[in-house]
């Protein structure tokens, strides 16, 4: 039997193998409304023998979205629209997972195939917000820095978003704290100038992260999975880095997260990444050997053979499989094929199984 295709516990969730569907925007929504894309996108990937399917980063309010066309959870009529694609999702005996995401200064601009940077005043532009004043380059707009009320307001839209999740069917949250959005902004000293209680030490840059992880364990039922995904280093001198991330994930840990999605950068525009098959699984590593959680390595991770051996070796509990299930929403019955294991498939193509 393929470690990668063992079964993992977390809390009262069973996942049937380790294999979890990325994150990744559609930016398909009208108004935030998930809708039929959604559900083949999310639907075929619990077909493929996905064991997480996740949701793209999914707005706590409009003004957190990356986009106009951002799927959102900030009403009750997003929550009750997603409760098609749950219920499908588990009627594959997948599990679904939901990422709930606030963009923060990397707000109100394009999606990528209709232009670049921040929107014009003609396309709806809106006040982005941070932890600072700081655009994240020429081409987006100055945000604004957010004052104690709004720290707070944003705190209380996650927890509502999350509320809304579990009305919707989810099983897993996911707190997009990555990629230089708004929570990854005020844990970085390079876009964290502030002089208060949320800027300064890594305690206090830690805060908001921590605030918001307390506020959405309090609100959803015990038996669910509270996971979190970071940028484990913004890649950039006297940025973010692994170490503030052990620390991050040891907070975050106390305050009932189960597992840390370990990904990176996002936060300068500029950095210089080394992207490689693999290259983010170190940090998933560090992270669970030295803050004793569980985590999930990212970032390309293709082959069948690479994820099964992160899980053997211990470097990561799971893997997330991002451009390969766009590729191939099938991958994980192609991977446990390869792999020699005998997985369920969807009866209805029962004559496609070798």
């Amino acid at each position: 039997m393929s470690k990668l295709f063992s079964s993992l516990k977390i809390r009262n969730i069973e996942f049937k193998n380790r294999i979890m569907v990325s994150p990744m925007c559609q930016y398909s929504s009208i108004d935030g409304m998930p809708n039929d894309w959604h559900l083949v996108h999310l639907g075929s990937r619990a077909v493929g023998g996905a064991g997480l399917v996740m949701t793209e980063a999914t707005a706590v309010s409009p003004e957190g979205r990356i986009t106009p066309d951002d799927a959102g959870i900030w009403n009750d009529k997003h929550a009750e629209a997603y409760k098609r694609i749950t219920d499908f999702i588990k009627s594959q005996n997948a599990v679904p997972g939901i990422q709930i995401a606030h963009a923060g200064r990397k707000a109100s601009t394009y999606s990528p195939w209709k232009g670049n940077g921040a929107l014009s005043e003609q396309d709806g532009r809106w006040q982005t917000l941070a932890a600072s004043p700081l655009p994240f380059n020429d081409d987006y707009t100055i945000p604004k820095e957010m004052n104690i009320n709004d720290i707070k307001k944003v705190a209380d839209q996650f927890k509502s978003a999350a509320a809304r999740a579990v009305e919707s069917g989810f099983a897993v949250i996911e707190l997009h704290m990555a990629h230089g959005y708004l929570v990854h902004e005020f844990l970085s000293p390079l876009s964290n100038k502030r002089k208060d209680d949320y800027g300064g030490s890594i305690e206090n840059r830690c805060r908001f992260a921590v605030e918001i992880a307390v506020t959405v364990r309090r609100t959803i039922p015990e038996g669910m999975p509270l996971f979190a995904r970071i940028s484990s280093t913004d890649w950039v001198d006297n940025g973010w880095d692994i170490e503030q991330s052990v620390y991050l994930a040891k907070q975050l840990k106390e305050t009932g997260v189960d597992l840390i999605d370990s990904s990176s950068g996002g936060n300068i525009a500029k950095a210089k990444i080394p992207a490689e098959p693999g290259y983010q699984v170190q940090f998933a590593e560090r992270i669970k050997k030295e803050a004793s959680i569980l985590t999930a390595a990212v970032g390309l991770i293709t082959s069948p053979e690479q994820a099964e051996q992160i899980v053997v070796s211990g470097q990561a509990d799971m893997v997330v499989i991002g451009r390969a299930f766009l590729r191939n929403p099938y991958w994980a019955l192609d991977a446990a094929s390869k792999l020699h294991t005998d997985v369920e498939w969807a009866k209805q193509y029962l004559r496609a199984k070798i």
